[in-house]
């Protein structure tokens, strides 16, 4: 759509960065044409006038007829700093939460009990089909005890955790937890890996 009218909108207001801040002129302006928010910078314009055009030679003719250096400047987006935006965006007290179209890896899979030859087993078919399936799953086999494991999952903050142990698995459970809500469901392996890769979350 036409984002001509919200430019105008904002423009209209007097919202400056720190650096960019004029005590003088803002006391000036009505507190209705004041916006006051918080923000993160993810790119620049630079002016660089005819730095980098006069010694390139880099000339057009104007109107009047007669050549004159161009003005350049350029825009860029950091790739670092979108990160960043999205993590300060979309997190809580135990760490990032991820959505799932940035996500580093669509679930992580994390063996309660990595050795046992059942969790193990069921880790690893589990993680050959979401691979299959396509979410590119991150497995925790590591040795650390359940609750290190459930702190470090919610601190990378992949926007699903399928957990993984021996004494669910003796009742045909497992664990699927919805990263951004911190809403879990016991399912069979197989009901939840058919639920990750349809996706079928409601809230996901």
């Amino acid at each position: 759509g036409d984002l001509q009218p919200l430019v105008d909108q904002r423009t209209a207001l007097y919202a400056a960065t720190d650096e960019m801040h004029e005590p003088d002129v803002f006391a000036r302006v009505p507190e209705d044409r004041r916006l006051t928010a918080r923000g993160i910078e993810v790119g620049h314009i630079f002016y660089f006038g005819t730095k980098y055009s006069d010694p390139m030679k880099a000339l057009v003719t104007h109107p009047d007829g007669k050549e004159r250096a161009v003005h350049m400047g350029s825009y860029g987006v950091g790739v670092s700093r979108l990160l960043g935006a999205i993590i300060e965006a979309h997190h809580d007290e135990k760490g990032c939460i991820w959505p799932e179209e940035v996500a580093p890896f669509g679930v992580g899979i994390l063996n309660l009990r990595a050795g046992d030859g059942e969790a193990d087993a069921a880790c690893e078919d589990a993680y050959a089909k979401l691979t299959e399936a396509g979410l590119d799953p991150l497995y925790d086999d590591t040795s650390e005890r359940p609750g290190g494991k459930f702190a470090t999952a919610d601190l990378i903050g992949l926007p699903y955790q399928l957990v993984i142990g021996p004494r669910g698995l003796k009742e045909g459970k497992v664990e699927l937890k919805v990263r951004r809500t911190g809403e879990t469901h016991e399912l069979s392996p197989e009901d939840a890996v058919n639920r990750l890769a349809e996706r079928a979350f409601a809230d996901g």
